[in-house]
């Protein structure tokens, strides 16, 4: 103690017990170093942290992570697992290049969609509803679906796209029941006429559309129109049909003329020239005549009836013959008298 009462202690114990200090063995350089921390500590209680900026990693330090990189493939069985690694990209890269995967794909299908079967999704049941004239066959070939696919990853959307290409096809509607069925459900056009058009006949639905050639007499009854853009003006064309009334049977085409108006070819090989504006009135003008004079029973080539309130009939050549002979020997007699 000294003469204030007050303990004495080395600086080497007051700079240990300030800090927690684990002692140390006294020795020369220990005094040194005590003396040192004396006369810093001081300062470096008041002073703010300095931050001290990340050295660059030096050419040692990465000298040693190749080596250990190194160190660790010479290990057992790393090595092997390279040498097998590097043999199946070559052969993968050789079996790609050769063709090989592309017949495999042609063969068995991608290879998600072989994934997806051997997990238990494939396509073993498609069920179609809605088709009379098309056969399942004709629809799975145009939708794109076979043993290939498999359901997880067949697009439906494109798969309905597909079948709306097939022109007898109106609507359809794809949905897909896991794990393993696909339904589809169409509805198909109805064929309502027959449209000649360059010498070729198609069957064509209500709306216009081409849906078939014409291949056999299955379609021969169905009414008949001819000429560009006909097919078209169907609807038209069927309203003056119903307009016809009792003469309908009678009607064996309707030819559309300059995409205009339409002429009615008869079955006895008249031609009824309807007009442009009001032919529903023209052909209640026909049906009356018809009544009344048995009009289409005579000799005539064709009844005009475009122009409204007048009917012009031609005569077939034979008939125009037969009159002008019967008329020339009445002229003759006037004019010797």
């Amino acid at each position: 103690m000294d003469g204030g009462r007050r303990i004495l202690r080395s600086l080497k114990e007051s700079f240990a017990a300030r800090h927690s200090l684990v002692p140390i063995v006294p020795n020369e350089s220990s005094y040194a170093l005590a003396a040192v921390v004396a006369v810093t500590s001081a300062p470096l209680a008041s002073a703010p942290a300095a931050v001290v900026a990340p050295r660059a990693p030096s050419r040692k330090s990465r000298r040693g992570r190749l080596l250990s990189r190194l160190a660790l493939l010479s290990r057992p069985g790393v090595g092997s697992l390279a040498t097998i690694a590097l043999f199946v990209f070559v052969g993968a890269a050789g079996f790609i290049e050769n063709g090989g995967y592309a017949d495999l794909v042609a063969r068995e299908g991608e290879l998600y969609d072989v994934a997806a079967r051997f997990a238990g999704f494939p396509i073993s049941a498609v069920t179609i509803t809605g088709q009379s004239r098309l056969s399942e066959r004709e629809l799975l070939d145009a939708a794109g679906v076979g043993p290939r696919n498999s359901l997880p990853f067949l697009d439906a959307t494109a798969v309905r796209d597909r079948l709306m290409q097939v022109p007898l096809v109106k609507s359809a509607r794809v949905m897909k029941l896991y794990p393993s069925r696909l339904v589809i459900a169409i509805e198909e056009r109805q064929p309502s006429a027959l449209w000649q058009r360059d010498g070729r006949v198609a069957v064509i639905s209500e709306d216009g559309v081409p849906i078939d050639e014409l291949r056999d007499q299955r379609y021969l009854g169905l009414p008949f129109v001819v000429g560009e853009g006909a097919q078209k003006r169907l609807p038209e064309f069927l309203m003056l049909m119903t307009k016809a009334g009792d003469l309908s049977h009678r009607i064996k085409a309707g030819v559309l003329v300059a995409g205009r108006r339409w002429n009615f070819e008869m079955t006895n090989g008249v031609t009824v020239k309807l007009p442009e504006i009001g032919p529903a009135e023209a052909l209640e003008t026909l049906a009356r005549l018809q009544r009344e004079a048995r009009i289409l029973d005579k000799d005539v080539m064709f009844v005009d009836l475009r122009i409204p309130d007048r009917v012009s009939v031609r005569l077939t050549e034979e008939a125009a013959a037969t009159r002008e002979a019967q008329t020339a020997p009445r002229k003759s007699s006037k004019s010797g008298g």
